[in-house]
């Protein structure tokens, strides 16, 4: 009998694309959403509605899953989140726990995100379950949000400075997840894998890796963190994510994002995607309403 996998922000980017990675396994898909979603349905999950910010909705939802795909949202209630999960799976009989944590989550993070994940990595540990974190760095796919801007000026701004960065294709994150679920449960129990591209990146790089893809000129433009801030809280991202935000970028700033590891090839059996692979296949996203692509 094929296992059933409960996928938590199934709507989000990492979990859509963890659906994809599982699609034609041998598993029942199972996604767990606030408000019911038809989509879904169209890539073969079976669709529960419940909220991890309400624990009394959840049992229903875990009931008969043996597997967990555990992706709470970012914000200052992660912790409880998380838990009001973990005491769902436990209540009905869950066998394992895949949870996503964040790169250097650690008590002593420069950034509360990391620090806040720190917490639920830890009572993931200590919870009873088989279980495995996943620690990714920096989406590439964070650059789809800059794509309006590159489209139609060529440029983009951000306030990283001169950041390196071990940046990852989010279909890299998904099919290390996938990996995991889809392997004997005991096969990664007690594991943390950080997950990274190939190289750390600046993103005067970036650019010059979309111009490759683009066949036009892209170029970074370092701003500072007020003006950042501005244009995020102009977007109506909440002030939250927004402190969140320049934290991270000023510890990217600092060289702390510098790392890389060869997790995604040894779980994968291929090297991890580059930039230059991500810039290839979204080159229409950041190509002007009636360009061409090169």
């Amino acid at each position: 009998m094929s296992r059933t996998v409960l996928i938590t922000g199934a709507t989000g980017t990492v979990s859509s694309a963890l659906l994809d990675a599982l699609k034609g396994a041998d598993v029942h898909l199972r996604a767990l959403v606030r408000e019911e979603s038809t989509g879904l349905r169209e890539r073969g999950a079976e669709v529960v509605t419940g909220d991890l910010d309400d624990a009394r909705s959840l049992p229903p939802a875990f009931e008969g899953v043996q597997d967990l795909w555990l992706l709470t949202p970012n914000g200052p209630r992660a912790p409880e989140h998380n838990m009001n999960a973990v005491w769902a799976a436990r209540q009905a009989g869950v066998e394992r726990v895949v949870r996503l944590s964040v790169v250097g989550a650690a008590h002593d993070a420069p950034n509360r995100s990391g620090r806040l994940h720190a917490l639920s990595d830890r009572e993931t540990e200590r919870c009873g379950l088989r279980w495995t974190i996943l620690r990714p760095h920096w989406f590439m796919q964070n650059l789809l949000n800059e794509a309006g801007d590159i489209a139609a000026t060529g440029t983009f701004s951000l306030n990283m400075a001169s950041a390196r960065i071990g940046m990852i294709d989010v279909r890299d994150i998904a099919e290390c997840a996938a990996r995991v679920l889809l392997d004997d449960p005991d096969r990664h129990h007690g594991e943390t894998y950080t997950l990274t591209g190939p190289r750390s990146l600046t993103f005067d790089e970036v650019a010059g890796q979309l111009s490759l893809a683009l066949g036009r000129s892209v170029t970074y433009l370092p701003v500072g963190d007020d003006a950042k801030r501005e244009t995020l809280l102009g977007y109506g991202v909440p002030v939250w994510i927004a402190d969140m935000l320049e934290e991270y970028a000023q510890a990217y700033g600092s060289g702390w994002g510098d790392v890389t590891t060869r997790t995604v090839g040894d779980l994968l059996g291929r090297p991890a995607r580059d930039l230059a692979d991500f810039a290839r296949d979204h080159a229409a996203a950041f190509t002007p309403a009636g360009g061409e692509l090169a």
